[in-house]
């Protein structure tokens, strides 16, 4: 169902920012055609804004914050190979243009600054629900996923294998938890 209300009818007016500490950037990419090695970013910050006029989506990753569960991988991850993250120290995306389409469910697109190059990516969005902390601070929390070439942003590095796979697939897929806070 594609209702193409704005998101503003799905989470509340305000200003919601990320809680890191109950929240979750993630990822996943084929390796060499036949697994999959998951991976996160551990600093990050991000802010959702909503309001009649619409909602707008911001968000920081600190690149050299990535982690993959073996050193000398997340190493070459953040070389000039991949992320780039001592010229290119921030991941940054911001999308404006969120439209609803489901009862729960959002599309946002907006524009990801990564290894020095910028390039649209749309994730798909389910509000997770709302609810009110022992602290009395209200929280939304959302559920993210998308998908990215990574080529597109010049990470080319690869090596063919003897069976035609690729040592390390294109396709990123992203997968981010958020719980958010409202400000006053």
């Amino acid at each position: 169902m594609s209702t193409d209300a704005p998101v503003s009818t799905l989470i509340p007016a305000g200003t919601w920012s990320l809680d890191p500490t109950h929240s979750e950037v993630g990822f996943a990419v084929k390796h060499m055609g036949i697994a999959t090695v998951r991976g996160r970013f551990t600093a990050f910050d991000g802010t959702l804004t909503s309001g009649a006029s619409g909602a707008v989506i911001e968000g920081t990753i600190q690149a050299a914050s990535i982690e993959t569960g073996v050193e000398d991988r997340d190493a070459h991850l953040r070389s000039d190979d991949f992320l780039r993250a001592e010229s290119h120290p921030v991941i940054a995306y911001r999308a404006t243009n969120l439209r609803q389409t489901g009862d729960d469910e959002f599309e946002a697109e907006g524009e990801l600054i990564m290894a020095g190059m910028t390039h649209t990516v749309r994730l798909s969005g389910e509000v997770m629900g709302t609810e009110t902390d022992p602290y009395g601070n209200d929280r939304v929390g959302l559920e993210l996923r998308g998908a990215l070439s990574r080529k597109e942003f010049g990470m080319t590095f690869n090596q063919m294998l003897g069976g035609g796979n690729a040592l390390v697939g294109d396709k990123v897929k992203i997968v981010i938890d958020a719980s958010l806070i409202k400000q006053a």
